[in-house]
């Protein structure tokens, strides 16, 4: 069996990184007045000069989780995966979420469905202590088959307390939090391993279907803001897509990885049965880390008091790059 990839599946992510730079070099109007952005582009958030304060915005998706829920025919949780994939982007840079609004595309309305979805959304709102300011349903049959479930989040902080990695320097510890599995990235290679090798209604050892496995709610770090207020913080990572290369957007320096969490059944099994490398693994999935703090090693002890099972995964290296060991995830 030959070694399956995020590529197989229908996602490059090369391709992506490269896609992404050919439309960022086109973005080179600034605007002129009071309101302007603050830095550059390629950060989770993006900072816009408020006086003394900064406002953030993001924005992104749940992607081909909805095909999951598709096939459970179980909407009630997609609106939180919504609302965490924003706002996990804000608390990275220590930015408190504000205000939300979604995006609905779909080819055909359907009732059940648009109720659920707000079911979630207004659990995600909840857990994240937002507002859900409006939103945009568009139908557009032809054009998008099934629906499609994003949304913008804004966020506020201080200007002097916004974390964006520069004090990040080597030595500094990397202390990994739990995800609740999946989330909402690489379910292309995920859906394609689990429709191959096994099926969504069937069971997993703990008793959980796949299907209500990989539906399980991306986890909200909404516990970040308060970490932050009290600990020494150089940096903060939301492991999404691209794994352990998101850490890449931090600083210049690398990431040694030696004391990773364990992952989950749902990761280990879906490595085996796919036959996937530990670098395609790491390059696609959280694999159980769905949030990371970087601090200066005084800093180790009252995270852990703060975050239950915070684990030191390991440190900030001079060598550029994400390490798992002494492979280079690349």
């Amino acid at each position: 069996m030959s070694n399956t990839t995020y590529r197989d599946a229908g996602v490059d992510i090369d391709l992506e990184a490269s896609a992404i730079k050919a439309l960022i070099k086109n973005l080179t109007y600034r605007r002129k007045g009071s309101g302007t952005m603050m830095g550059g582009v390629g950060h989770f958030a993006g900072l816009i000069d408020f006086g003394d304060m900064a406002l953030a915005l993001t924005t992104d998706g749940v992607g081909t989780k909805m095909l999951v829920a598709d096939r459970m025919e179980d909407w009630s949780t997609v609106g939180i995966d919504c609302v965490a994939m924003n706002v996990n982007d804000l608390y990275v840079m220590n930015v408190e979420p504000i205000a939300f609004v979604d995006y609905i595309a779909t080819d055909k309305l359907s009732i059940e469905k648009m109720a659920q979805i707000g079911i979630g959304l207004n659990e995600g709102a909840k857990l994240a202590n937002i507002d859900i300011v409006g939103g945009e349903t568009a139908s557009l049959r032809g054009l998008v088959n099934g629906l499609d479930l994003a949304g913008t989040c804004l966020g506020m902080q201080k200007k002097d307390r916004i974390i964006s990695g520069e004090k990040i320097r080597p030595g500094d510890a990397i202390i990994g939090v739990s995800s609740t599995g999946v989330h909402s990235n690489g379910l292309s290679l995920a859906r394609s391993v689990v429709e191959k090798y096994a099926g969504y209604d069937k069971k997993m050892k703990s008793g959980k279907t796949f299907g209500e496995e990989l539906l399980t709610p991306t986890r909200i770090y909404h516990e970040s803001l308060k970490v932050a207020a009290t600990c020494t913080v150089h940096g903060m990572c939301h492991v999404t897509g691209g794994g352990l290369l998101n850490f890449n957007r931090l600083s210049e320096y690398g990431f040694r990885f030696d004391n990773p969490i364990t992952p989950p059944q749902i990761f280990s099994w879906i490595q085996e049965a796919g036959d996937i490398t530990a670098a395609e693994m790491y390059r696609t999935f959280n694999m159980g880390m769905g949030f990371a703090y970087v601090v200066p090693e005084k800093s180790v002890a009252c995270v852990q008091k703060m975050v239950k099972g915070a684990q030191v995964v390991g440190k900030v290296v001079r060598e550029p790059g994400a390490f798992l060991g002494d492979l280079e995830i690349v």
